[in-house]
């Protein structure tokens, strides 16, 4: 078995499979957060799970949203398992309850199959990977210490392998990892961690506001300080893992919203000066002059405005449990204004 090991927590979705029947409808997924607090948790559900995420640092104000990974191929673990009940909470559970997933394909219901399995030693049939056959336990483990550990996943239908995380719920020693290659790490925290990073909106500021003129550069610029780096923390209570994920701005991307435009530069993508400001705000005196940052519209709005796209992509690392860390992809988030564009207009005499 493995000693504590870097690892991140993450929440999962349930499915109970049509060939398992039907189970009431909060016996799944509802925490029951008084019994929380007082160590006595009663559901046994492979959409609950135990991981707490906090904001460590970063804009709390405003409106915020969370990224979208520049790396349309990555994805975050399908599932992973996590402690559930001690000794005590399985027996409580099975006594009293019943009704909850025993994997996150395997649902049970009726306090007979738990207790046959978790009091009596009778062996329980396993409905996918192998074994088939599971071996019981004698009186949950009473005399033990650890946990009861079972599987979770975001959403069962998009894991392709049906044996991953399929085992029905086991147990661990206190102090000890799974030796599984589903169990969770600091990785594994940072990567659901990274769908919980929420960033300020991008609103960028412009001269002219709102209103440009044909073939005159519109300037654009976030002021230092707008955007900050954000952190979040991950951790896996009973663990010992955890993960902290971090997204700093890098750049700005714009989009003028039609082909009969020219951006500065030409690629569209303002880079973060060293202050971390983004562009140079206008000043008197400016209007000549070709901006570090903006855009140049060739042709006016005709009743509907352009709709300028300005992304901003952050930069994603992570450090965790045991010392471990790394990158993640980066992340962008999108925002859109009107601009609207006027012809220059002359006063013949």
């Amino acid at each position: 078995m493995k000693p504590w090991h870097k690892g991140i927590p993450v929440i999962a979705t349930s499915i109970a499979a049509a060939l398992l029947g039907s189970t009431p409808a909060n016996a799944f997924g509802e925490s029951d957060t008084k019994g929380e607090a007082e160590g006595k948790e009663l559901t046994a559900s492979a959409t609950h799970s135990r991981i707490q995420v906090t904001q460590v640092s970063g804009s709390t104000g405003g409106k915020q949203g969370t990224l979208s990974s520049t790396d349309v191929n990555w994805e975050p673990p399908p599932c992973w398992y996590e402690p559930l009940f001690t000794p005590e909470q399985m027996k409580n559970f099975a006594e009293t309850d019943g009704n909850g997933h025993v994997a996150i394909r395997q649902s049970w219901t009726g306090t007979g199959l738990w207790t046959d399995h978790f009091r009596d030693e009778k062996d329980a049939g396993r409905h996918f990977g192998t074994p088939a056959t599971v071996q019981g336990y004698k009186n949950y483990n009473l005399d033990k210490e650890g946990y009861f550990w079972h599987g979770v996943a975001p959403n069962v239908t998009a894991i392709d392998d049906t044996s991953k995380c399929s085992r029905l719920i086991f147990w661990q020693d206190a102090g000890e990892i799974p030796d599984d290659p589903d169990a969770p790490t600091a990785r594994t925290l940072a990567e659901y961690a990274y769908d919980k990073v929420e960033v300020p909106e991008t609103q960028v500021e412009l001269k002219p506001e709102a209103k440009s003129t044909v073939n005159a550069p519109t300037w654009v610029w976030l002021d230092k300080g707008t955007f900050k780096e954000v952190k979040v923390r991950a951790e896996l209570p009973n663990t010992g893992l955890w993960a902290e994920t971090t997204a700093k701005p890098i750049a700005l991307h714009l989009e003028p919203g039609t082909d009969d435009a020219e951006t500065f530069p030409s690629s569209g993508d303002c880079e973060i000066n060293d202050d971390g400001s983004i562009g140079t705000p206008y000043k008197t005196g400016d209007a000549g002059k070709t901006p570090p940052c903006g855009i140049r519209y060739l042709r006016a709005t005709n009743g509907e405005p352009y709709e300028l796209s300005a992304s901003v992509t952050w930069e994603i690392t992570w450090e965790g449990a045991g010392g471990d860390g790394g990158d993640l992809p980066n992340g962008t988030f999108e925002t859109t204004q009107d601009m609207n564009v006027q012809e220059i207009q002359s006063v013949n005499r």
